[in-house]
């Protein structure tokens, strides 16, 4: 194999990849790289055994070929060669070594067969569908937050992507919750997206995918079956298993009696919040939302720090109500909210309250209430 590539796009592709390379794996080749020839593009491959991503890169193909090569080592060379360099990557089938060479550096790397890196075995996929990038980066963006870490309910530890039928439409739905705040979020279901089996998709994979959706204009090709997804953009494809379980039914959590609804700005009560919380400490990490009259009144009460207080207008008229919250969630909710105004529907102090995001249903958000 001899290939020329612009350093620029090899570090691009490299980095792309580098966080789905197992550095601790015990599977030496999962350290590796397959860099592989495919017609005018090079093919560079990373996988830990669950989610494995396909990078595509133009580059000049003098013989084609393939091999595979530590990717933090070939990382860290490309990212210190020279501005505009243009690298070229060879294989020395005497020495079995990959030989780096850019201006007057050159590298000499060693290698494992590209016998030994491992497939994701793709079944049959039951089901694709077109999507914008935009889309997609709106369901898992704004419901990634709510994942669980908590790894004995492995079931949590991703996104549930499904389709479903609302008062407003067919919709592409995320949901995702960790047993303390929930997050559901729709889009107009695409073409080809009825019949999709309900899958939950992985933390790390959700991440990857918003790496790949984020600021790009691109459709992007998904394929499902009830083990595998596949994303398939103009240069990456990433293949990621599915979490083995059962989502819990979150409907049932959804509160559909919350009538005390208050209004407020998001950027007001961000701020607020955010500034009330400077004295929390680990033992102590309520907000009091203490709501009337058109006002909200927040209070943390720290014994080990002091106390702190702050009033925000809002539109309220019904009957006052006091209410604790997690002020780290209430943060990481607000900071989703797109629109000027949050909407907040409460019930009774001991309840979970909702909120929306003006009077759009698409985007909704639980958070349970707390001691304070």
């Amino acid at each position: 194999m001899k290939i020329n590539i612009e350093k620029d796009a090899l570090l691009k592709a490299l980095q792309q990849i580098q966080s789905v390379v197992d550095s601790r794996a015990t599977i030496p080749v999962l350290e590796n790289v397959l860099i592989e020839t495919d017609g005018d593009n090079v093919m560079l491959r990373a996988t830990d055994l669950d989610l494995e991503v396909i990078n595509r890169v133009a580059a000049m193909i003098e013989v084609a070929g393939a091999t595979t090569v530590s990717a933090k080592t070939l990382l860290e060379i490309t990212r210190k060669l020279p501005p505009g360099s243009l690298v070229t990557l060879s294989t020395d089938d005497v020495s079995g070594r990959l030989e780096v060479v850019a201006g007057r550096s050159n590298f000499k790397l060693a290698t494992l067969p590209k016998e030994d890196f491992p497939e994701i075995a793709t079944s049959e996929f039951t089901a694709e569908f077109e999507a914008s990038a935009a889309d997609l980066n709106h369901v898992f963006g704004k419901s990634q937050f709510a994942i669980s870490n908590e790894e004995t309910r492995y079931y949590l530890n991703g996104v549930f992507l499904h389709a479903s039928d609302t008062d407003y439409g067919k919709v592409l739905r995320c949901v995702a919750t960790d047993g303390h705040r929930l997050a559901r979020i729709d889009v107009e279901l695409p073409d080809g997206a009825e019949d999709i089996p309900g899958v939950i998709v992985p933390r790390k994979t959700v991440t990857e995918l918003l790496r790949v959706v984020e600021n790009t204009e691109q459709k992007i090709k998904v394929y499902i079956s009830e083990t595998k997804i596949r994303f398939v953009s103009e240069n990456i494809i990433l293949t990621s298993k599915v979490i083995d379980g059962n989502f819990p039914d979150y409907n049932r959590v959804i509160p559909v009696q919350n009538n005390r609804r208050m209004e407020v700005n998001q950027g007001e009560l961000y701020n607020a919040v955010d500034r009330v919380s400077s004295i929390s400490s680990d033992r102590s990490s309520a907000v009091k939302f203490s709501v009337g009259n058109d006002a909200l009144f927040l209070s943390v009460n720290a014994l080990e720090k002091g106390m702190a207080e702050e009033t925000v207008q809002v539109s309220y008229s019904d009957e006052p109500i006091e209410i604790g919250f997690n002020w780290k969630y209430i943060l990481e909710i607000v900071k989703q909210i797109d629109r000027d105004n949050v909407v907040f529907l409460f019930n009774t102090s001991a309840n979970p309250a909702l909120l929306q995001e003006g009077n759009d249903k698409s985007s909704l958000y639980v958070v349970m209430p707390m001691r304070y």
